[in-house]
């Protein structure tokens, strides 16, 4: 697909999700399992069945049945521990010909993913998400593995000098549990600048239906700006970390900039302000498809209900079946939650991340200093 065919669509499904009607998906967020070699504390993927993934046949099966898309997502559990990961991301480039393939990790396995990143198709660049939740002790105590933290900074030390060689850009996910978390954000960040590297931060929320182990949990918000963190957080320790960000937002890259501060807006407005804004309109099952690892298609991150299966049916059958309906009117009716995989994507393909970033126009001013 070409750069003017991607523009023509992206205003196309900008147009249809304002209107209020359903359109092709144009992101993929696949789970591609649940099995993870970690124990995250604000996390139950390890605990959950792993057991009836679907091949690389299957895989390969369905994305012949889906549209050219923009964006292709893996993640997991964790995305590694499959080890056919290469073949997965070749066919996703190969059939559904995405300007972007973006994969998060938690970055255990150094070899592996050094490997994947070496082998995989590079017509298309790759964004590597590792997560590193604080420091040391710290980070292998919120993900349950003693060594996490130095195998995550081993993954990042090998792949950071190598990022233009293969077309590569690297960035950390901070996920904050607890105060203590959050107070070691500058020491994080302070670590990964000579790396060249930004820890970005997401509050860990208290539930999600996808890492559930309850079937069918639909712990979605309940009215707008509803927002419950997983760990205590005071306001304090909420300001504090924001401050910090804000402060550290001109460093990153201009897209970055733009979605991170778009999110930081959001969560200073939940958590801080009683409020609910930006709270754009969702595109789950409008421009954003998940699949399950067993091929399920939910809802949406904070609602289980699943609305078909691809292994036993057809993409159309489920994308313009009732059920799949249903779940769009359900997410038309939802007051707004403020999960950054889920926020982002509804962001861009309903225009509201370009109206602020417009807003904002020190979002737009070349970064403070240059990254590979």
């Amino acid at each position: 697909m070409n750069g003017i065919s991607r523009a023509a669509g992206f205003v196309q499904t900008v147009v249809q999700r304002r209107r209020g009607e359903a359109s092709l998906p144009r992101m993929l967020t696949y789970t591609v399992t649940f099995t993870c070699n970690a124990r995250c504390v604000m996390c139950d993927s390890w605990r959950k069945d792993s057991k009836g993934d679907l091949s690389l046949a299957e895989v390969e099966r369905i994305f012949d049945q889906l549209p050219p898309l923009d964006v292709v997502r893996l993640t997991g559990g964790e995305t590694f521990v499959r080890r056919d990961l290469t073949e997965i991301a070749r066919a996703a480039v190969e059939r559904l010909q995405p300007a972007l393939l973006h994969v998060t990790t938690n970055g255990f396995l150094t070899d592996r993913i050094v490997d994947f990143c070496e082998r995989r198709p590079r017509n298309v660049p790759l964004q590597l998400l590792v997560s590193l939740d604080g420091v040391g002790d710290k980070h292998d105590e919120i993900r349950g593995h003693d060594g996490a933290f130095r195998s995550a900074m081993r993954t990042l030390q090998a792949l950071a000098p190598r990022r233009k060689e293969l077309r590569l850009t690297l960035a950390v996910n901070q996920t904050v549990v607890d105060a203590a978390g959050a107070a070691q954000y500058r020491e994080l960040h302070r670590l990964l600048a000579p790396l060249g590297i930004v820890n970005q931060v997401v509050v860990a929320y208290r539930d999600s239906a996808t890492y559930s182990l309850a079937p069918q949990a639909d712990p979605a918000p309940r009215w707008p700006g509803h927002f419950e963190t997983y760990g205590d957080l005071s306001r304090e320790d909420l300001e504090r970390l924001f401050d910090a960000i804000e402060e550290d937002l001109a460093s990153y890259a201009i897209p970055e900039r733009s979605a991170k501060r778009y999110y930081l807006e959001g969560i200073r407005s939940r958590l801080l302000e009683g409020g609910s804004s930006p709270n754009p309109k969702c595109v789950a099952l409008h421009a954003h498809l998940r699949i399950f690892p067993n091929g399920d298609v939910p809802t949406c991150q904070f609602n289980g209900k699943r609305v078909g299966n691809l292994r036993e049916q057809s993409f159309s059958e489920i994308w313009f079946g009732e059920p799949a309906g249903a779940g769009r009117r359900w997410v038309r009716a939802c007051p707004g939650c403020w999960a950054e995989c889920e926020v982002l994507p509804s962001a861009f393909y309903t225009g509201d991340l370009l109206r602020h970033a417009l807003k904002t126009p020190e979002s737009l001013l070349p970064a403070r200093k240059n990254r590979e």
